[in-house]
């Protein structure tokens, strides 16, 4: 399993994986579907503001966290873990170790193979909250549409780096499914998704800059609505890959020790 053999196959695997969102279109319909939390609490802190602003977030400041939220959480999702646990469950994880490209290359296609119907899903969404809200939320630094490339490549390798990391643990456990349902629990909290991460207590709101979750979502959100200059905007991207990096260290060599036990018990 070169680099180079891997590299070679990349663009036929991202083909495979075009090819398996538009024939289970179904399935990721569902799953868009159910990635509808942010229009939700949308509504909800909404209502609150029309009373009162919450902190600096007036009416207009939660529509567009929170449709840039929803355009974000299409942008970088993943489920790798949930499709390792399938495999290695019924020994399909067997064929995977036979091609001469590396698994983890191959789920990373599959999931990058969904883009583009992410994308479609995502367009719409950016359209109303252009004309709900308008431009003034957008940065208008040109620097920080850069940070925020960056930040949301970051945040999609963290969101798969977890998901394949929980995923290899698989290899040692019946099913690691239920722990990536707590690491969701945690994201879903913790990240921005359902609450602005500048709303929560000064304790709660230390403790998320040191973990991976804001980095998935809030962070992002944060740079494309423009609530940090580009200054702190640097600081929070280097935070965010040096998760990339502490993720893809503990992924690799999860999968090492989990490929090896695997394969001794006759996967």
């Amino acid at each position: 399993m070169s680099l180079r053999s891997t590299a070679r196959a990349f663009p036929a695997m991202l083909r495979l994986g075009v090819a398996e969102a538009v024939a289970y279109r179904a399935e990721m319909l569902v799953w868009v579907l159910s990635t509808t939390m942010p229009l939700v609490m949308l509504a909800l802190w909404s209502a609150v503001a029309r009373e009162a602003p919450v902190g600096r977030f007036g009416e207009e400041d939660f529509v567009a966290y929170f449709l840039a939220t929803f355009i974000v959480r299409q942008l970088t999702g993943a489920w790798a873990a949930w499709e390792m646990n399938y495999e290695v469950r019924t020994g399909r994880l067997s064929q995977r170790l036979l091609r001469p490209v590396h698994p983890l290359a191959g789920y990373a296609a599959q999931n990058l193979g969904a883009l583009p119907f992410r994308v479609m899903v995502s367009l719409p969404v950016a359209a109303i909250a252009l004309l709900t809200v308008g431009s003034k939320s957008l940065p208008r630094d040109w620097r920080l549409w850069i940070v925020w490339v960056f930040a949301m490549l970051g945040a999609w390798l963290i969101t798969l780096l977890a998901n394949l990391a929980i995923g290899s643990l698989s290899l040692f456990m019946e099913s690691s499914i239920k722990v990536m349902d707590v690491y969701f629990t945690l994201f879903m909290a913790l990240s921005g998704y359902i609450v602005p991460v500048e709303l929560f207590p000064p304790w709660i709101r230390a403790l998320v800059q040191w973990l991976p979750f804001r980095y998935q979502i809030g962070f992002p959100v944060e740079v494309l609505t423009s609530a940090h200059g580009f200054g702190t905007a640097m600081v929070l991207l280097a935070r965010q890959w040096a998760w990339v990096a502490g993720m893809a260290a503990l992924t690799l060599a999860l999968w090492r020790r989990g490929q090896r036990h695997f394969e001794a018990y006759g996967g």
